[in-house]
């Protein structure tokens, strides 16, 4: 009898915790940005309790990925994805729609319309996966473009490049020339989904949180040159897991951002020259890693502003938390460290 009442009181003590940590968080908005291992899976979770899963990992691996997902959806407290967005259609971004489908309701699906990279076989492939799921008739479906507003309340999400497109108008904020393009080398244009990312600009209230995706360097110049259109942002999701096909100094130094976060696999993504662009930004607070990149060495960041140090896939995830007057923290779910910044 004795072990039954305490087991009842720390199932009740687990509720009171659970309900005291939902009334902190009230009015604020949460982002996780989930460990799949050098794909892409974040999660906007805003204050009227909409949620927004901004692409879904790898496929296989025993449902690996769709099971970090729903875990971190559990963790926010939300029992449905309403909107999943897909940035484009490699397999690190699409490829774990089907596992989530099978193990967790979602709403509505994203994307910028049809793949164009038909001479990849694993795209292909994972594009006719998603568009099974479309033909169940179970998902509503979206395709967005530059100059869009994704309908998702709590948060203003302006889509800024679709398809290869780009917005073509100077954001608030935005419109001075950027000095920064005389930096950045001339690249050839992108042919694959990477240059065709929905890329999106958050809003939430004094705060900005930039998310193109894949977005590749050739793009980025096209965007930002010679004017600055998107102005400054807090936080920026760096762009293709920190690989050096994106993040020229065009984009990186112009928008002045915060702090980054990149969501990079050990050994995929997190190049040395992207590491060095970012370690050599005068005005940005912190660098964030879900990894620690085995190619870039010495010019990781600090090792507490890392999720997953080198060894063993442990799956830890970042965790922010924002208020719309533009203060936010982040946690290194490793360690449960928590850093504060204040609004800029």
């Amino acid at each position: 009898m004795g072990k039954v009442r305490n087991w009842m009181m720390l199932c009740g003590l687990m509720v009171s915790m659970c309900a005291a940590s939902t009334a902190q968080d009230k009015g604020k908005l949460r982002v996780y940005f989930i460990d799949v291992e050098g794909g892409q899976s974040t999660l906007f979770v805003t204050p009227t309790g909409e949620s927004l899963l901004v692409d879904t990992g790898w496929p296989e691996n025993n449902g690996r990925d769709a099971d970090r997902i729903v875990a971190a959806a559990k963790k926010a407290g939300i029992s449905k994805i309403d909107y999943v967005m897909f940035t484009h259609f490699h397999m690190d971004h699409v490829g774990g729609a089907p596992q989530l489908a099978a193990r967790f309701p979602i709403g509505t699906f994203i994307d910028h319309g049809p793949n164009r990279e038909l001479n990849d076989k694993p795209t292909v492939e994972g594009y006719d996966a998603y568009q099974k799921l479309l033909a169940s008739g179970k998902y509503k479906h979206l395709t967005e473009k530059p100059g869009d507003v994704l309908p998702v309340k709590g948060i203003h999400a302006l889509v800024i490049s679709g398809d290869g497109n780009l917005i073509d108008h100077n954001l608030p904020g935005g419109g001075e020339q950027n000095s920064f393009c005389k930096q950045s080398e001339t690249r050839p244009a992108d042919q694959t989904e990477n240059g065709r990312s929905l890329g999106i600009l958050i809003t939430f209230g004094q705060l900005r949180i930039l998310d193109l995706g894949d977005l590749t360097w050739d793009k980025e110049m096209q965007l930002m040159c010679p004017v600055n259109k998107l102005g400054h942002v807090n936080i920026l999701v760096v762009s293709h897991h920190g690989w050096y096909q994106s993040s020229s100094p065009a984009l990186v130094d112009a928008i002045h951002p915060q702090i980054a976060i990149m969501d990079n696999g050990e050994k995929k993504g997190g190049s040395k020259a992207t590491l060095e662009t970012f370690k050599k930004d005068p005005g940005l607070e912190t660098r964030w890693q879900l990894h620690y990149s085995d190619e870039g060495k010495s010019d990781n960041t600090q090792d507490a502003f890392i999720a997953n140090p080198q060894g063993p896939d442990a799956g830890h995830d970042i965790e922010l938390t924002a208020t719309s007057a533009g203060s936010f923290s982040v946690l290194n779910s490793r360690t449960d460290e928590t850093k504060t910044y204040s609004a800029r």
